[in-house]
C-alpha cells in the first residue's frame, strides 16, 4: 500500500507540474516568446491553424481527472497503472523540458524532448493494449480516452517538430518543395492512421488526426498543393472512424476505445 501510495503521489505532482509548465508558457511568456510564433518562423506547412492549439485544454483536463483518479485509494494498488508510471513520468519530464527547450530556442534539442514523449506514450498505449483490451467505464474514460488524444495530438506535433527542425538546420528537402513534403507527410499520417484503424479500432485517435489535418487546410486555404491535400487526408481519416466505429458495434465493443 505504501508503494502504491508513493507511485500515484509522484503520478499526481509530475501531471500538475506538467500542467504548471504549459501555463506558464502562456502566461508569462518563457522567455519572451509564444510557442505558436516561435512555430510560424519555419517555412514548413505541417502546422495546423492557431485554434487547433485549443485541444491542449482538453488534454490538460483528461491529465488532471487521471491523475486524481489513480491517485484514490481504491486505485493505488492497480497494476495496470503502475505498470504505466514510470512511462507516464517520463512523458511529464520530456513534455515540461519541450516546452523549456522550445521557448529558449533549442530547437534540435526540442526535437530530442518531443521523441522521448512520443515514444512514452507509445509504450503506454501498448502497454494498455489501447483498443482490445477489456476494461471498464471508468478505466475507458480516465485512462484509455487521454492517451488515445494524447498520441494522436503527439504524433502530429512530432511531425511538425521534425519538419521545423529540418527547416531550422536547412536541409534542402533533396529539392523537393516544402509543400509537397507537407502532402508526403499528410500521406505518412493517413498510413498510419489506417494501420491504427485496423488494429485498434481507435476512433478517438483518428478523431484528433482529423482536427489536426482540417486546421491544416484552414491556416494555408490557398496553397495549390497542402489545402487539398489536408482536405483530402481529413476526408480519408474521418472515413476510417466510421468504419472503425461501425466494427466496434457490430463486434459489441464500446465505441470509446477499451
Amino acid at each position: 500500500m505504501k508503494n502504491g501510495l508513493v507511485r500515484s503521489t509522484i503520478v499526481l505532482v509530475a501531471a500538475f507540474a506538467t500542467i504548471a509548465v504549459n501555463m506558464a508558457a502562456v502566461l508569462l511568456p518563457l522567455n519572451g516568446n509564444s510557442t505558436g510564433e516561435l512555430a510560424d518562423r519555419f517555412q514548413v506547412y505541417f502546422v495546423p491553424a492557431g485554434y487547433v492549439f485549443s485541444i491542449w485544454s482538453l488534454i490538460y483536463l483528461q491529465l488532471v481527472a487521471f491523475a486524481v483518479w489513480q491517485s484514490l485509494k481504491a486505485q493505488r494498488d492497480d497494476e495496470r497503472l503502475a505498470g504505466i508510471a514510470p512511462a507516464f513520468v517520463a512523458s511529464c519530464v520530456a513534455n515540461a523540458s519541450w516546452i523549456f527547450l522550445w521557448h529558449y530556442e533549442q530547437f534540435t534539442w526540442s526535437l530530442v524532448a518531443m521523441l522521448v514523449l512520443l515514444g512514452s506514450l507509445i509504450w503506454i498505449y501498448v502497454r494498455l493494449d489501447i483498443g482490445r483490451a477489456v476494461a471498464d467505464a471508468r478505466m475507458r474514460w480516465l485512462v484509455h480516452a487521454l492517451f488515445s488524444v494524447y498520441l494522436g495530438w503527439i504524433t502530429v506535433a512530432t511531425i511538425a517538430n521534425v519538419t521545423s527542425v529540418l527547416d531550422y538546420v536547412g536541409w534542402g528537402g533533396w529539392g523537393i518543395s516544402a509543400e509537397w513534403w507537407a502532402a508526403i507527410m499528410l500521406a505518412v499520417a493517413c498510413a498510419l492512421a489506417a494501420v491504427i484503424g485496423h488494429v485498434r479500432r481507435d476512433a478517438l485517435y483518428l478523431a484528433v488526426l482529423v482536427w489536426a489535418f482540417v486546421g491544416i487546410a484552414v491556416k494555408f486555404p490557398d496553397t495549390s498543393i497542402v489545402t487539398p491535400a489536408a482536405w483530402l487526408a481529413s476526408i480519408f481519416v474521418a472515413a476510417l472512424i466510421a468504419l472503425s466505429l461501425w466494427r466496434r458495434s457490430r463486434a459489441g465493443q464500446p465505441l470509446v476505445p477499451a
